[in-house]
């Protein structure tokens, strides 16, 4: 195990420190867009847990191929945390969500974008 808390082995990916982070993130994603208006179910609602739900999906799928690969994963992930960081920008700018909210959730993405980019310096 690294310090990142990555093993080796079968969904070992449940043990790094980023992807319960992610997961932490699609749940409160979903808590958020649970308050988006209903005509948002097919386009903003759907879009934000989609790209949170992603997030972690790519975490998972990655860690089951080389290090290089895994690393474009996370990258990946890194681009889905900043789909929903602009979602949230969108979602603030037409009052879906509070400003309280949309500073909470806002400062996760900042903190999950650094741990992946963490994670992938640390697999140089």
């Amino acid at each position: 195990m690294d310090s990142e808390g990555f093993e080796e082995g079968a969904f070992a990916f449940e043990n790094l420190r980023v992807y319960r982070k992610a997961l932490d993130f699609i749940n409160e994603a979903y808590r958020l867009s649970k308050a988006f208006p209903q005509e948002e179910v097919f386009g903003l609602t759907s879009q934000f847990r989609r790209a949170a739900t992603s997030i972690a999906l790519n975490i998972a799928e990655g860690s089951a191929l080389t290090r290089r690969e895994f690393k474009n994963f996370l990258r990946r992930s890194r681009g889905s945390i900043y789909e929903c960081a602009s979602i949230l920008n969108i979602a603030r700018d037409n009052g879906f969500v509070n400003e309280a909210d949309f500073e909470r959730s806002h400062l996760s993405c900042k903190d999950l974008a650094k741990s992946i980019s963490a994670l992938i310096n640390s697999m140089k």
